[in-house]
């Protein structure tokens, strides 16, 4: 896969990251946890390491929210309600492809299209496309039907 070195900023611009190397995982989510943490019927992301991730301008201005049963972070400007990335529970850096496609002028890089769908027998809306939806998560069965 092609590295990645973008700068991704939230709507008001005050707080920036900086994303170099490539990222673990592209999917497209579909869990009742991103749904409700991001607030989505699904949750388009990729996900990084997190030292792959820099925060590069306003620090100050980015809280962090517990989620108060899981082990999720989520990371926003306190000035926009932008959230700029997440942390799941194996630690990884997770940043919805909405912040990339706004970089890109409202094009999502091929490099970072997601590459499966996860949790698919969760999904609050179905989805028609020719990538794998494993009922839960990568490892396991997928929707054949599908």
């Amino acid at each position: 896969m092609t590295a990645i070195h973008d700068t991704l900023q939230c709507i008001c611009g005050r707080v920036q990251l900086r994303i170099a190397g490539a990222p673990a995982a592209r999917a497209n989510c579909h869990c009742n946890a991103c749904r409700d943490f991001y607030g989505t019927s699904v949750l388009s992301a990729t996900a990084w390491d997190p030292a792959h991730v820099t925060v590069e301008r306003g620090a100050g201005d980015l809280i962090a929210f517990q989620h108060p049963t899981r082990q999720l972070k989520r990371h926003f400007c306190r000035h926009c309600g932008e959230t700029l990335f997440g942390n799941n529970r194996l630690g990884m850096a997770v940043i919805p492809n909405s912040l990339f496609a706004r970089a890109a002028q409202n094009g999502l890089p091929e490099a970072l299209a997601p590459t499966m769908h996860l949790f698919y027998r969760h999904r609050v809306v179905d989805v028609a496309d020719a990538l794998p939806k494993y009922l839960d998560g990568w490892d396991g069965p997928t929707d054949e039907a599908a």
